[in-house]
């Protein structure tokens, strides 16, 4: 599977991604303090990388024109425009807004070879992309509605930053 080339995403994660958004990685009492009111269910998707039940995410149905950011940083993620209905159970996409804002790893959990989806900024687990999508891209990111947040268009996603050392 060559999901990196195709979506364009080679090399290491920059300092500032192409649309302008902090990426550097936030430090593990960062990540634990944004998520310290997760539910079991958002720290055993988002940290430990499982996988919400098909069909039963908040976001799967949604039609409203925004975004889709990282449910642990805000870092913006999907639009609206690239979501499409795959069948499948879970919020489906064709591109993020940003390809660096969306880092691939390998999975080879459960006896098969898949493509991991991480945040990029916070390493939170998103989903798993596979190159059964529509065009443009051919490609559909799966994604955990509960790693996911909804911004109604026009509203920018608080960003969760480290906190600046005077």
């Amino acid at each position: 599977m060559q999901v990196s080339q195709a979506a364009g995403r080679t090399g290491a994660t920059p300092a500032v991604s192409r649309s302008g958004y902090d990426l550097r990685p936030l430090s593990q009492a960062t990540r634990e303090r944004l998520a310290k009111d997760f539910t079991a269910e958002e720290r055993r998707v988002l940290l430990s990388q499982g996988t919400e039940p098909a069909f039963c995410g908040g976001l799967l149905d949604n039609k409203l024109e925004g975004v889709y950011a990282c449910r642990l940083c805000g870092l913006p993620l999907f639009s609206s425009k690239a979501k499409f209905n795959s069948g499948t159970g879970w919020p489906s996409f064709f591109a993020p807004i940003d390809p660096t804002h969306v880092k691939d790893l390998e999975d080879r959990s459960y006896g098969m070879r898949r493509v991991e989806n991480r945040c990029a900024r916070c390493d939170a687990h998103l989903g798993h992309v596979f190159e059964d999508g529509p065009q443009p891209t051919g490609l559909r990111y799966c994604m955990n509605s509960v790693s996911l947040q909804f911004f109604d268009e026009g509203v920018e996603p608080p960003q969760q930053l480290e906190p600046i050392a005077a």
